[in-house]
């Protein structure tokens, strides 16, 4: 199997669960990583931007790793490797940071030695390696995704994103582990719950799909998670209860948090007042944060090939040549 000179991928950020399909629901967002695999003769890393900063540079790297498991599966040898990377994708934010590394690390690997793997094989190994398939499944396919994982395949049903649909996300500046966020969770839930989660999570899938959004104020409500993670996440309760006030569409933590989401229209005027609303909330309960305002993004993992114009470049202000 012929290896090529370089493999090149962009990889979008996502937001899970959307309030109640928890390790369901994926939405891929308009903030990115770019990662770049060559062979080399012995491995190296060349990691760029502020998000970047405490990430490994040896081959307990998690790019280099799940690379690897490529290579494994497809029966070829590529022990040594050239890992470049620049991410606008903030670390354990509620963003599919890891998510987003994982899917770019397998599709870059993927495509170094031709693309011997279907994308639902990749799609397998995603959900495998970061244990629920929503973030990887988004950043993988892009738009929405409904998925199902079963401890070995992965399924997926994809929502084009209504083309008026806008995210806007708060980032409260502390990080908060997927791990730790679970620990919060029940390890069982009552009928009247699981039936509620139910209810919603469906009548969610079904607005994003018909373009109801007037539905998804009451089908982004959760009763799984989000109560118990409130207490992690200062402001939390109150924006879950009242950014619909302020414009927003729907409203839900992001992921595991402590990043929460707001789904907005753009065709109504009131993104300043939202904004102000979320700041001012985290403000109260002593926390800064940042808002961004993103779009759900159509399109997953996108590799560059040769000739092709790569954003990369300009990132990096030509510190790197290819």
């Amino acid at each position: 199997m012929t290896v090529l000179k370089t493999a090149r991928v962009r990889v979008p950020a996502s937001t899970a669960n959307l309030g109640p399909g928890f390790d369901t629901l994926g939405m891929a967002l308009s903030l990115y990583a770019w990662i770049e695999l060559k062979e080399a003769e012995q491995t190296a890393f060349h990691l760029y931007g502020d998000q970047m900063n405490g990430v490994p540079q040896d081959k307990t790297n998690l790019i280099y790793k799940v690379a690897q498991m490529v290579f494994r599966e497809a029966g070829v040898s590529v022990p040594e490797l050239e890992i470049s990377m620049y991410s606008d994708i903030p670390l354990t934010r509620g963003l599919g940071s890891s998510a987003s590394a994982i899917v770019g690390a397998l599709v870059a690997a993927n495509t170094l030695i031709g693309s011997p793997l279907s994308d639902s094989k990749l799609f397998d190994m995603a959900s495998a390696i970061e244990k629920h398939p929503d973030n990887v499944g988004a950043s993988l396919f892009g738009g929405i995704i409904t998925a199902v994982w079963d401890g070995k395949h992965a399924k997926h049903l994809r929502i084009e994103p209504d083309a008026n649909l806008e995210v806007m996300v708060v980032i409260p500046d502390f990080q908060l582990s997927t791990s730790k966020a679970r620990e919060v969770l029940p390890t069982h839930v009552s009928l009247k719950d699981a039936v509620y989660n139910i209810s919603h999570a469906s009548m969610l899938v079904a607005a994003l799909a018909s373009g109801r959004t007037d539905l998804i104020a009451e089908a982004m409500r959760d009763q799984l998670h989000q109560p118990y993670r409130a207490a992690l996440v200062p402001g939390m309760t109150e924006i879950l209860q009242n950014a619909y006030h302020y414009g927003a569409l729907g409203v839900a933590l992001s992921g595991a948090g402590p990043t929460l989401l707001a789904l907005t229209d753009q065709r109504e005027n009131r993104k300043a007042e939202l904004e102000q609303y979320l700041t001012e909330t985290m403000n109260k309960e002593g926390i800064t944060a940042s808002v961004l305002n993103l779009r759900p993004e159509i399109e997953g993992a996108k590799v560059y090939t040769e000739g092709n114009t790569h954003p990369f470049m300009d990132m990096i202000k030509g510190e790197l040549t290819i």
